[in-house]
């Protein structure tokens, strides 16, 4: 499944839908295992053994994730030595309840059907009270074709049941070609609600709502099992000491453990911002 150099560029000039360079990515975004994007110090996750999501083993190469001349994080999917290698970087700044908003280019309609990216919350240590403290905003069919309306869908954990049958999760009915090019998502969460909005456009030029949902706490809770363990039950999970922010580009390997279609994929974060409550 190893694709072409010219292959490669070609595919990629058609994914992201921007002016396409092949060229060096600068150094200086770059302190050996972190890098620096929109004013944020982040951590790039790295592992030659599987480990979750997916699990994939998660790349650091300077070619597969880095912040470009215009500020803007790549996250890609290639091949390494026969293995398929998913990128995610994690915020070194602890955050909390408040707003959440990611600006992403890319054609986020046509993923292939094992292939997820993922904007969302997390914190190793709340897995007994708060199921981690994830909160997330999501783009993947989970095996399923693209005959789906929407790869978009907003999710508080625990999800018990999957990402499209239960009130855990919203996945609305749009026209998933507003999906392709750039458009901002964001989430505001707060101890008794979380809201999500999507537009299209970009951060400072934001057009047409494509979507919106909320969850509070009317909704049953729901325990999160991970192995043998079960959290305690959570409606909206609460933020710990060391929540952060957190990007991914993966596979869902327990489908296939590379992408069904066979090709390398690359997604731009255009921008990332956090505001406390």
């Amino acid at each position: 499944m190893k694709t072409s150099n010219s292959l490669l560029l070609a595919f990629s000039c058609v994914l992201i839908l921007t002016a396409c360079e092949q060229s060096e990515p600068p150094e200086e975004v770059r302190i050996e295992d972190e890098l620096t994007f929109s004013g944020y110090t982040w951590d790039i996750k790295s592992s030659e053994a599987p480990v979750g999501p997916g699990p994939n083993p998660f790349s650091e190469r300077e070619r597969d994730v880095y912040v470009d001349s215009k500020g803007r994080l790549h996250l890609n999917i290639k091949q390494h030595n026969s293995l398929w290698y998913s990128t995610e970087v994690v915020s070194q700044k602890r955050m909390g309840y408040g707003t959440y908003r990611w600006t992403v280019t890319g054609d986020l309609k046509n993923l292939t059907s094992n292939v997820v990216l993922g904007l969302f919350t997390w914190d190793n240590e709340t897995f007994d009270t708060d199921g981690n403290s994830e909160v997330d905003i999501e783009f993947a069919y989970w095996g399923n074709d693209s005959s789906l309306s929407s790869s978009m869908h907003y999710s508080v954990q625990p999800v018990a049941f999957g990402p499209y049958n239960n009130e855990r999760t919203h996945r609305p009915e749009i026209d998933g070609d507003i999906l392709i090019g750039t458009t901002t998502h964001e989430f505001i969460w707060t101890p008794e609600l979380i809201q999500w909005k999507s537009w299209k456009g970009s951060e400072d030029n934001l057009g047409d709502v494509i979507a919106t949902w909320s969850f509070n706490l009317d909704n049953p809770p729901k325990r999160k099992f991970e192995g043998g363990s079960q959290s305690e039950p959570i409606v909206i999970p609460a933020p710990g000491a060391n929540t952060n922010a957190r990007i991914n580009l993966w596979i869902a390997s327990h489908i296939e453990p590379f992408p069904i279609n066979g090709e390398p994929l690359e997604v731009i974060i255009d921008s990332f911002s956090y505001e406390s409550l």
